[in-house]
Order: structure tokens, then C-alpha cells, then sequence
């Protein structure tokens, strides 16, 4: 309780120097992202061994030299992550637009004007805080991103501001049906990270992902056969520094039709796809593979009190 007290106050002390930062051109904040770099990387090493196993383990056949360079391209993205979220805070959305290029998007709008809802499922690629911004912006419909709840209060507030500044409405993850069903009758577009780890209870769907075995959550395939929602998945891709592109690509507009598990076989290949081309885009630093697959789940099947 007082190490959450704490680390509430410092933040609440912070939050003036991090508007203070958010001012300052994107030039000078990159110049900042470069000195933290040498912090992150070469200093204090955050999470080097984490990093490291899992590129090791996702691309076996790489030789050191490669890892590493894909190494030092993540931490440098990383970093660059960091200044650019803390300028979300202020950027004007004719910035944002200049800085995230958007394709395919038109179709989801098509599905819309048609009356039918949409799921888009992304990941931890690029600058995945863009995101919810530019998906506000572009929405015809009540634009949902489903996130989970900070346990430090004023960084979940500035978080969920910064996310929410252009019309997108942030949805905790528990409540997530609830919404939808406030929303009946009408098209609405929902957003879902589909290479979250599942936390707590683990899902009971495990496949081959990056050479591993890995746990994945069911929710953008349950949810689109439940309500006969399309399916895009949306790949956010580095350009340059500082610029975007967020790519829509349908996987379904016949959800129900689908046989089980393929939806989210569907998206998680799309992942796979867009990490193996560029592999520093991904976020590395993430434990996705901590949990092990227990004794009685199969891969690529599923056990059958929890099948659909």
C-alpha cells in the first residue's frame, strides 16, 4: 500500500516536468531519446536478458551479430516510444495526421455504412500509442479501445487522456461486453491487442508463435462470431523516425461462418508476418512467454469445457 502511495506521488510531482517535455519540438525530444538510449541500452541494460531470450528464441537460424542489431534497432525504437508518448499528451490532431499515413481504412468504413460493427486487432508494433488516437480521428462509429486498467491512478488518468484526446472511448477490459451491449442496434468498431500475455487464469488456447509455444487470449474471435462482427487486423509500421503507417487488412466479414480457432490463427499469422519483416517494431521487452503450457491443453486444440 505505501510503495502504491509513493509511487502515486512521485508521478503527481512528475507530471508538471512531463508537460514541461511535451512542449519541446520533436528534434530536441529525439536528441533526448538518444541520451536515454545510452541509459537504457548501455547502462542500466533494462530487461537486456528478457530482450535477448526471446529474439534468440523466435529466430534460432540468426547468427549473434544479427540479434544484437536487432537489439540496439528495438532499444532505439523504444526510446523514441517514450519521448513520443509523453508529445501525444499535446500533439494537435493535424500533426497526429501528418505523422501516421493510414490504409485500407475506407473498407472498415464501408462495413460500417452497411450497419455492421467491426473488430480491429493490433499489437505492441510501432508506436502502438498512436493508435487509439488516429483510430478516433478517422471513426465514423463509437470507436472502442480496450485496455487494461493502471493500478497508479494518476498514470492510468494520463494515460487514458492521452488515448481518449480525439474521440476514441477507452473501455477497462471487464467491462468490455457490457459496452457493446449499451451499444445495440447501432455499428461500432472495437480495438483489441491480440499479442497480449493472458494474465491469471491462462487461456486454454496455446499454439506455435515465433518458434514457441504460446498462451493466446480468445477474445477478438469469441466476441466477433457473439456479435457477427468484420475482422481486420491493423499493422502500425515505422517509416522514419517519428512517422507512421497503420495498414487495415481484412481478415473476416463472415465470423460465424468460421471454423474454431481460425480467427485467431488468422490474426496471430498476420503478426508473425509484420514482426518477421521488421523485427525491431516489436516490443521485446514484453515476458510473453513466462507461462508455460500445462500437461493437459494440447496445442491447436481446445479442451472442451471451454469450447465455443
Amino acid at each position: 500500500m505505501k510503495s502504491h502511495m509513493l509511487k502515486r506521488f512521485v508521478f503527481t510531482l512528475a507530471l508538471p516536468v512531463i508537460y514541461l517535455f511535451a512542449f519541446l519540438p520533436f528534434p530536441v525530444l529525439y536528441l533526448l531519446s538518444n541520451f536515454l538510449k545510452v541509459i537504457v541500452f548501455d547502462l542500466i541494460g533494462y530487461r537486456k536478458q528478457v530482450i535477448f531470450t526471446n529474439l534468440r528464441n523466435s529466430f534460432p537460424t540468426k547468427s549473434e551479430d544479427e540479434i544484437l542489431l536487432i537489439a540496439k534497432q528495438f532499444y532505439r525504437n523504444f526510446c523514441d516510444l517514450l519521448v513520443e508518448a509523453i508529445k501525444l499528451s499535446v500533439i494537435s490532431e493535424k500533426e497526429l495526421v501528418k505523422r501516421i499515413k493510414i490504409i485500407g481504412y475506407d473498407k472498415v468504413e464501408a462495413f460500417h455504412q452497411q450497419g455492421r460493427s467491426s473488430i480491429i486487432s493490433v499489437s505492441h508494433c510501432g508506436n502502438w500509442e498512436y493508435g487509439p488516437l488516429i483510430q478516433g480521428h478517422v471513426s465514423s462509429v463509437p470507436s472502442m479501445i480496450v485496455y487494461k486498467t493502471i493500478k497508479n491512478q494518476p498514470v492510468d488518468a494520463f494515460v487514458k487522456g492521452i488515448r481518449s484526446r480525439f474521440g476514441s472511448i477507452l473501455v477497462p477490459k471487464e467491462n468490455t461486453l457490457r459496452k457493446i451491449a449499451e451499444l445495440k442496434g447501432k455499428p461500432w468498431l472495437l480495438v483489441l491487442a491480440g499479442d497480449q500475455k493472458p494474465g491469471g487464469k491462462s487461456s486454454p488456447f496455446w499454439t506455435y508463435f515465433l518458434n514457441q509455444e504460446t498462451n493466446v487470449f480468445l477474445g477478438v474471435e469469441k466476441i466477433a462470431k457473439s456479435t457477427n462482427s468484420v475482422v481486420f487486423y491493423c499493422d502500425i509500421r515505422r517509416l522514419n523516425r517519428g512517422y507512421y503507417e497503420a495498414e487495415y487488412s481484412l481478415l473476416t466479414d463472415s465470423p460465424k461462418e468460421m471454423e474454431e480457432l481460425a480467427i485467431t490463427k488468422m490474426h496471430l499469422k498476420a503478426l508473425e508476418e509484420a514482426i518477421k519483416k521488421n523485427p525491431s517494431n516489436w516490443l521485446w521487452s514484453h515476458r510473453r512467454w513466462k507461462s508455460k503450457r500445462p500437461q493437459n491443453i494440447t496445442l491447436d486444440t481446445m479442451i472442451p469445457e471451454f469450447a465455443s
